[in-house]
């Protein structure tokens, strides 16, 4: 949570947890949850979330994800991060599914560009639930390469 302005209180997370479930029933797309057999139960989540902000960028869906750390480097995002992004383009039908992040979030970059992804520095920018002047206000924007 590093990247995050602040840990969600629990009346917060259960908030977030229905609108995950919101978002699912209306579009048919939304946050998994991840499990890990015969490691932990939960994990964190990941899938697709329409970006719910005003931005140049938007109407969009992004491709995201929050693992706990003690579940970092062993590919649970990617692996699933590829399926959302599957998911998304062959059964939802998406013409585009985009990802941000700080700029200092490496890690969330690599995973990005694992899935072929490419950094779009035109549309870096400042997020508009973030306060101005932040350290975590700016943040840098990929997308799938186009064809032609």
């Amino acid at each position: 949570m590093e990247h995050f302005q602040k840990l969600l209180t629990r009346d917060e997370s259960d908030a977030f947890a229905a609108r995950i479930e919101d978002e699912f029933e209306k579009v048919g797309f939304g946050l998994w949850a991840v499990e890990v057999c015969d490691v932990a139960p939960f994990v964190g989540f990941v899938g697709l979330h329409r970006v719910p902000f005003d931005a140049p960028f938007t109407p969009a869906v992004e491709v995201g994800w929050r693992i706990a750390r003690e579940h970092w480097g062993h590919g649970y995002v990617t692996e699933a991060a590829r399926e959302a992004v599957r998911y998304g383009l062959e059964v939802v039908g998406l013409d585009e599914i985009v990802s941000f992040t700080t700029p200092g979030n490496v890690r969330s970059w690599k995973v990005m560009e694992r899935l072929g992804m490419v950094r779009d520095p035109e549309s870096d920018f400042d997020h508009p639930y973030v306060p101005p002047g932040h350290r975590l206000e700016r943040h840098v924007f990929y997308r799938f390469p186009t064809s032609g």
